[in-house]
């Protein structure tokens, strides 16, 4: 149930999620040791990775064979981290009736999520607020607490049905019958009526950019084996001129849209022809890009060194800015990377894993970037009307970073009305992976209320409104532009302002349950070895 409500199936397959753990409660209630709770809990979330996430070894005819095996391994290591919700119910059933403890198993979950955000081999795919993009009225309550505060409530209302069901198979009077169920229809009403509101009274501001996002669907494979760069950069120009000829004003290009190092100086020709592209067009450039900056002095500690040629370096999966009339070129270095995929976990604490650990095409190496960034938009049709600075700043997220709440709110904090994702989905084919990928860009959207733009290599670029309507998109792997006027929202919301308090507060309950258990197992293990030297 969890796994269908998951994209690619289309709603009203997502109302699954608000009872899916109800078979998984009736079984945890019934185990007694903590080994019998994890193995039951370990086959159901098995179960649900093997339906949202079979798609990660890629599984195409070109697919790297080391891509194919850490596809298997997430499918049965995704499933582990997932007990750490069910370890904590363990826990907490050692300290408060079993009835209660149910009640804190959302908090649990949310912790695990959350948790799942943070450290290197961070993949919070299946953060189950992510899962509801589809149900437009209910997600709009994200602008105050974010994909995270909605697992929250569909845990929580999981927990009433379950309740509800249990107590009305039982003699109780009516009322302790029916109070579960009316507390679930109570908070069910209370967030679409929030979401109908801000649905029916959102006004869009009359500040306005034109988009153009290129796709142009090269075989991800074959462009990193020698596929002609003159090709590639014919058609992403050749592309953009019909963005242009379409008065758009930003142009963006997907994720390593060429597989080269273009600001090394090894590649001054294709460099000069998107100087020029830009100067002649008076048009603002965004694209995905490697990128490579040499050190001479303050040598970073996660610096390379080239050994024939005797320098350091960084490699980073950027984003390069173009504006016209400028030779500067904003730089942004991808700061959320993918496990394995682009970096190696704890590679800077054992290095040697570097080495072991390596895709065919070479890409699993970048460095962290070091900070957010926001680029300076000049609205050069000057098609704003409300306010008197004809400019945009503009988030740009690479890929795998568009997943991460907290992280993309703190692009806005620093200033960005627009969010921007450049993607390469081609990897995985025509899975479940792309549409996943997509969606969780609704809720960046909603949570921020921004605008929030893709350009994805071979689909789904798309353009998704601040209130998480899906305004325009493009097929999977056709060649293609898509442009569009998009709204520049500038004000904050209380989620972009306050991100973790959910996440924060559910991970003290978490610590403070723990905490508690530590110490009961503690004075239990001390009161036992008192006992024993008495009686010896």
């Amino acid at each position: 149930m969890l796994g269908l409500s998951f994209p690619p199936f289309p709603f009203p397959f997502q109302l699954l999620m608000f009872a899916a753990f109800i078979p998984y409660f009736s079984v945890i209630e019934k185990k007694k040791s903590l080994l019998e709770i994890n193995r039951a809990s370990y086959l159901a979330f098995f179960i649900f990775c093997l339906i949202t996430l079979y798609w990660v070894g890629s599984w195409q005819k070109s697919a790297d064979p080391f891509l194919m095996i850490s596809g298997v391994l997430l499918l049965f290591f995704n499933p582990l981290i997932l007990l750490i919700p069910s370890t904590l119910y363990y826990f907490s059933t050692k300290i408060f009736p079993q009835k209660i403890s149910i009640y804190f198993f959302p908090l649990f979950w949310v912790t695990y999520e959350y948790l799942y955000m943070l450290t290197d081999a961070s993949f919070p795919w299946l953060t189950l607020g992510n899962g509801l993009s589809h149900f437009i009225s209910f997600i709009q309550i994200a602008d105050i607490i974010g994909a995270l505060g909605l697992t929250l409530i569909v845990v929580y209302l999981n927990i009433l049905l379950y309740k509800g069901v249990v107590n009305f198979k039982s003699q109780t009077i009516f009322f302790k019958r029916i109070i579960h169920f009316s507390l679930a229809a109570l908070i069910i009403l209370l967030v679409l009526i929030y979401g109908f509101i801000k649905l029916s009274g959102f006004s869009y501001p009359g500040k306005k950019i034109t988009v153009g996002l290129i796709q142009p669907n090269l075989d991800p494979w074959a462009k990193w084996q020698g596929m002609d760069t003159g090709t590639m950069i014919s058609d992403y120009l050749n592309l953009s001129r019909k963005a242009v000829s379409e008065k758009a004003e930003l142009i963006i290009w997907p994720e390593t849209a060429l597989p080269f190092y273009l600001m090394s100086g090894n590649y001054k020709s294709i460099l000069d022809s998107i100087y020029n592209f830009v100067d002649e067009n008076n048009v603002n450039l965004m694209t995905g890009m490697p990128d490579i900056i040499f050190h001479h002095k303050n040598i970073p500690e996660d610096s390379k060194y080239s050994g024939p040629g005797e320098f350091y370096y960084s490699t980073y999966n950027a984003i390069l800015f173009f504006s016209p009339q400028d030779k500067h070129v904003g730089r942004y270095g991808k700061m959320k990377l993918v496990p394995f995929g682009e970096r190696v976990p704890f590679v800077d604490e054992f290095p040697f894993l570097g080495d072991v650990i390596k895709w065919g095409v070479g890409i699993s190496g970048w460095n962290v970037g070091k900070d957010t960034a926001v680029f300076k938009v000049s609205l050069v049709n000057k098609i704003n009307t409300d306010s008197g600075e004809d400019f945009a700043y503009v988030a740009g997220l690479v890929c795998y970073e568009s997943i991460y709440p907290e992280f993309a709110a703190s692009f806005v904090r620093k200033g960005a009305n627009l969010i921007a994702v450049v993607t390469n989905d081609s990897w995985y084919g025509n899975s479940s992976g792309p549409y996943q990928h997509k969606e969780m860009a609704v809720l960046r959207a909603v949570e921020n209320r921004r605008t929030v733009v893709r350009a994805a290599n071979g689909g789904i670029s798309t353009i998704i409104e601040p209130t998480g309507i899906t305004r325009a998109e493009t097929e999977m792997f056709t060649k293609t532009s898509l442009t569009g006027e998009v709204f520049i929202q500038d004000e904050e919301t209380f989620f972009t302002r306050h991100p973790k308090i959910i996440p924060l507060s559910s991970s003290l309950v978490s610590l403070w349950v723990f905490g508690i258990f530590l110490l009961k197992k503690l004075k239990s293990l001390s009161k036992k070895n008192d006992t024993g030297r008495i009686q010896a």
